[in-house]
């Protein structure tokens, strides 16, 4: 049986999901207002503006935290809407790289600036440069211990059970 959480612990927790869940609802609703992306769309359009180059489905899968099924569906909203490309990979026919096209990289740029005062107004105004600086050390190590757990890319699919 799990041992119970010391009253601290769930004190650091409970404030932890309720501030990420204030900040995340916050960003969701710049980005539907601004750009109308959802908040993965924008995860997904950051990255490949991040990577400067194309990516592949699974590379996507491991850097947002989101079902597979659930990328293949936000990534075919942001194609037909233009703002990425998808195409079988020239190395492995199995891989579908992801780019990203003019139209998305100024999504991007669109959304940028409101997104960057959101989070500015919402988290970093109420921390010292010392809180950021330990905030961004402790919250580093915890996805980091986090991401060192295979990545949900690498869990095998449910298959069906036969009938």
């Amino acid at each position: 049986m799990a041992k119970a959480l010391k009253p601290q612990q769930m004190r650091t927790y409970f404030a932890l999901t309720e501030a990420v869940s204030l900040l995340q609802y916050a960003v969701q609703q710049q980005l539907r207002a601004e750009g109308d992306l959802s908040y993965v769309q924008f995860e997904i359009l950051a990255i490949l503006v991040d990577a400067k180059q194309p990516l592949t489905m699974t590379d996507l899968a491991d850097g947002v935290v989101y079902s597979r099924s659930g990328l293949t569906h936000q990534a075919g909203l942001l194609e037909r809407a233009g703002l990425i490309t998808r195409r079988a990979s020239s190395v492995d026919q199995r891989e579908t790289v992801v780019d990203i096209t003019p139209a998305g990289a100024a999504r991007v740029a669109t959304v940028l600036p409101g997104h960057i005062q959101v989070v500015r107004d919402l988290l970093f105004d109420t921390l010292s440069a010392e809180d950021v600086r330990s905030l961004g050390d402790i919250m580093s190590r915890v996805r980091d211990h986090m991401r060192s757990l295979p990545p949900r890319s690498a869990t095998p699919r449910r298959r069906p059970r036969p009938k």
